[in-house]
């Protein structure tokens, strides 16, 4: 399956390079070949390949969202995503690791209206990029949790494989409004590692 990858920075390169490792296939979609991230990333790993940005879009059954979120409006705009699923990885954050859009609505909410084409799942959340990279604890008999948000079935069932696929277990929350939510969940962590120096070496676990 190709998955199209909108930002390659820290948070999109370790989703990336995992799955690239189980077997998918990688388009960076970015107007700018030349640009530090792009060149970093495939420094990393030369197996993905650089398109534009609407190409790769066009390409991809999955595409990926891991830009700034300021970013992400003017991005999303000129896009058509043919009802593709798109994966919104990123959170708004403001002043003082708050909630960037003061929690009146959530930020894949805000995505969703950018990209009307698209079926917004929220997802590859909940965490600080170094547990993507490879979710797997030796002494864990279960797997990390990922829960993930969208209103369309049948993209999140697609979300799901690739969830599953990168070694966590995948457990739909139910529809986006519930995404508001899931970026608190990353604040959380974010506070408790960025700001309050807890190690990052920790994830989620769900059981029944």
């Amino acid at each position: 399956m190709k998955l199209a990858f909108i930002g390659i920075g820290n948070v999109g390169f370790a989703i990336a390079n995992n799955l690239q490792q189980k077997g998918y296939e990688i388009l960076v979609a970015n107007d700018n070949p030349e640009s530090d991230s792009v060149k970093k990333a495939l420094d990393s790993n030369p197996l993905f390949s650089v398109l534009p940005l609407k190409e790769a879009v066009d390409m991809a059954e999955v595409i990926f969202l891991a830009t700034p979120f300021k970013a992400n409006e003017g991005i999303l705009a000129s896009l058509d995503f043919q009802g593709k699923p798109l994966v919104d990885c990123t959170n708004p954050v403001g002043p003082g690791i708050s909630h960037g859009l003061e929690s009146s609505i959530s930020g894949a909410e805000q995505v969703q209206e950018w990209a009307a084409s698209a079926r917004v799942v929220k997802a590859f959340t909940i965490y600080g990029f170094e547990n993507f990279s490879n979710p797997a604890y030796l002494k864990a008999k279960e797997s990390p949790v990922m829960f993930f948000a969208g209103n369309d079935e049948k993209a999140k069932s697609k979300v799901a494989a690739t969830i599953s696929d990168s070694g966590f277990y995948a457990k739909d929350v139910g529809s986006l409004d519930q995404a508001l939510h899931l970026e608190h969940m990353t604040l959380l962590w974010v506070k408790m590692v960025r700001r309050d120096g807890h190690h990052p070496n920790f994830m989620w676990r769900y059981l029944e």
